[in-house]
């Protein structure tokens, strides 16, 4: 038995089997690679979306919370915000004291990104209720004030006098004036 193989036969052989190896080729060498370079970059991928997704949803829940504190501590916000005026400080508080003095307000200097400015005060007082009234009412003025100690007390007749330093925080640097 004779095999009779056409050219034509022979001839579409050869390029069946040249486009097989060719195919081989190429997919070994290109495809394969760059499909497990694809399964990387996907995970990665699907990786960082997570992490995004976490990191958005933990930002959100931060945002609410600086939402819900800035909304709660208002007051505290506005008074750092506000000037130190001498002649108004006064007038808020003269119900607590006899004679309430402050002196010329003095920039004291920067501590933890505020500036701080420190006040003289001096005052008279028929009894150490009126100061501590006067203390407990710094804490709803217009601005944050601390009061330093020592809080020197005199006794005089029958009035009490009274010298202090405050300092006064602002969130604004160099803003504070005189008035």
């Amino acid at each position: 038995m004779r095999n009779n193989f056409s050219r034509q036969s022979i001839y579409l052989l050869a390029v069946s089997l040249f486009l097989l190896v060719f195919v081989l080729i190429f997919s070994f060498a290109v495809l394969i690679p760059e499909g497990k370079e694809y399964r990387i970059k996907r995970n990665e991928l699907s990786i960082e979306n997570l992490e995004l997704r976490q990191l958005n949803d933990f930002a959100v829940e931060k945002e609410v919370i600086l939402q819900k504190l800035r909304s709660e501590n208002l007051h505290t916000i506005e008074a750092l915000e506000a000037e130190f005026n001498s002649e108004r400080f006064v007038k808020q508080h003269r119900a607590s004291f006899s004679s309430l003095d402050v002196s010329k307000i003095e920039p004291f200097g920067q501590e933890d990104g505020f500036s701080v400015y420190e006040v003289n005060t001096s005052s008279e007082i028929s009894s150490p209720k009126g100061f501590y009234n006067f203390l407990d009412s710094l804490n709803k003025s217009d601005w944050v004030i601390a009061v330093n100690f020592p809080i020197n007390f005199k006794r005089e007749g029958e009035m009490i006098k009274s010298s202090f330093t405050m300092r006064v925080y602002n969130n604004k640097s160099d803003s504070n004036t005189t008035k």
